[in-house]
């Protein structure tokens, strides 16, 4: 195994950081290597704001559900789905009027295009983890910035086609102990040959073997729940922070749409 694959192989999320900050070379290195991310159309979709004022950190540990160790993480980036670049770019270049000349209908970002523009960003923030992890520093992807997007639009001044795509929080570890692995689903769950296929009951049953038990076997949980499945259902799917991404996902698509 060569060390490209092992770094990736043994990667895993980091909540609890040693406080010594990053050094500008490391974050540089993480920089650049985000930007050479695979982009659609060598558009670069996509924007980093290098999150370096604490009060900010402190703001994003209380709005993504209560996350304290976002505000103690040495460094944070943010990656926004960005179009704004690009129709600012359009603009000044006299397109839509050109357009208009030729014959060309004139059109606005649509889905397709934030969905490209996420992809981009995405592309770039996994890029940034391997090579954070490569460096010997952790990183921890933060779901909940697509909560509360008003507050997060105005935090950071974003305009109509640009949003939050991944918040992520990075540094070195605390000690220099082996972090055990998050268990994975087992490749014949995941991995289909050309087409997809819906998993029996039996399938589904085993889904959850990596986790210690099987999905529907018997066990109380403490929020009501009677087995493994249901205990995920209760405290992820119908959480109030999953109802608030939900809502606030379709703010954004409504600003986009304009």
């Amino acid at each position: 195994m060569n060390q490209t694959i092992s770094t990736i192989m043994q990667r895993r999320s980091l909540r609890v950081f040693d406080p010594a900050p990053l050094s500008d070379e490391e974050k540089s290195t993480i920089l650049q290597a985000a930007m050479r991310a695979p982009t659609a159309g060598a558009m670069m979709l996509y924007s980093i704001i290098e999150i370096e004022d604490q009060s900010i950190k402190d703001s994003l540990a209380k709005s993504c559900d209560n996350q304290p160790f976002i505000a103690q993480a040495p460094y944070a980036l943010l990656f926004l789905a960005d179009y704004q670049r690009w129709m600012d770019l359009y603009h000044q270049a006299g397109c839509p009027q050109r357009a208009d000349e030729l014959g060309i209908a004139n059109r606005l970002p649509g889905e397709g295009d934030m969905i490209l523009a996420a992809m981009d960003a995405l592309i770039a923030a996994q890029t940034a983890v391997i090579a954070a992890e490569s460096l010997g520093i952790g990183s921890c992807y933060i779901g909940d910035i697509i909560e509360n997007w008003e507050q997060h639009r105005d935090l950071f001044n974003l305009p109509q086609y640009a949003f939050p795509a991944a918040l992520l929080v990075f540094g070195h570890p605390r000690s220099a102990a082996t972090r055990e692995l998050t268990p994975r689903f087992e490749q014949q769950y995941v991995v289909y040959k050309n087409a997809y296929r819906r998993l029996s009951p039996d399938e589904l049953d085993n889904l959850f073997l990596p986790f210690g038990s099987r999905s529907f076997e018997a066990h109380e949980y403490p929020n009501g729940a009677q087995n493994v499945v249901q205990a995920n259902y209760i405290r992820k799917f119908t959480s109030d922070f999953s109802i608030e991404m939900t809502r606030s996902m379709r703010l954004i698509l409504k600003n986009w749409q304009g």
